[in-house]
């Protein structure tokens, strides 16, 4: 399997990606050889750390398709979007009087849902969409095509941890919605209207028990039929549906 497969652009060798990082580039991922060491990779992962950028190791037979660049074990690939920062973005929003919208997605994984759920955001006034930096989905050209472009125009905010982030939102005055089969409201009997996030869980293991923790409610989507769940992306597009249709549209 090639890992490299859906990105296009590249930065090579060690010192190369710590500078990149330091000067601000926007790096999606580090990809970084087995077994590679030293005092410059302990300085690396120190820069991943501070700026929430994930890495991924891989065999030394994966890094054959780069043998004629001097790698050195490590290439990074570049985002094709701007990252927000959310304690940034939070009280422009608020200070422009603004009903604050966010969706936030529990470790969403699969490329074409996150892209699908994206779109949806878009369309339905979402100003921003959080992520963690571990366990997301990667945000490359495919994720961009899959959200028919939406990735380019929408504000993503990649956090070190969902939740301290869940914290500053709640202290902040912003309600914790989430979106489970497990809840216990149907998701139109609650409101929207106030400054508000939504979070969403993966398919396979839904929103986890310690995010759970920090929400104010968690609803479901009524259904019947032997199917029991929706496609996470077609579950976020009747949430955020029903949410821009009952918040004020010109606070969103």
């Amino acid at each position: 399997m090639d890992e490299f497969r859906d990105h296009t652009n590249f930065i090579y060798g060690i010192r190369a990606v710590i500078e990149a990082l330091k000067a601000g580039q926007e790096v999606e991922v580090v990809y970084v050889r087995q077994n590679t060491h030293g005092p410059l990779m302990t300085e690396l992962r120190n820069e991943l750390k501070a700026r929430a950028v994930p890495s991924k190791q891989l065999p030394a037979l994966a890094f054959n398709k780069f043998r004629d660049q001097n790698h050195q074990g490590i290439v990074a690939a570049l985002s094709p979007i701007t990252y927000t920062k959310l304690e940034w973005l939070l009280p422009s929003l608020y200070e422009s009087g603004k009903s604050p919208f966010f969706l936030i997605l529990d470790k969403v994984t699969d490329v074409r849902n996150f892209g699908a759920i994206c779109r949806s955001a878009s369309c339905f006034g979402v100003d921003a969409v959080i992520i963690p930096a571990k366990g997301s989905a990667m945000i490359n050209e495919f994720a961009v095509k899959s959200s028919a472009g939406a990735l380019l125009h929408l504000s993503v905010c990649r956090v070190k941890s969902l939740v301290n982030t869940l914290e500053f939102l709640k202290e902040s005055g912003v309600k914790i919605l989430a979106c489970s089969e497990k809840g216990d409201k149907d998701y139109f009997s609650v409101s929207y209207k106030e400054p508000l996030a939504v979070v969403m869980g993966a398919e396979d293991l839904g929103i986890s028990r310690t995010i759970l923790e920090y929400c104010d409610d968690v609803i479901k989507i009524p259904m019947q039929g032997p199917i029991d769940s929706l496609n996470v992306s077609v579950a976020a597009g009747i949430i955020l549906s029903n949410a821009f249709n009952t918040r004020d549209h010109d606070e969103v």
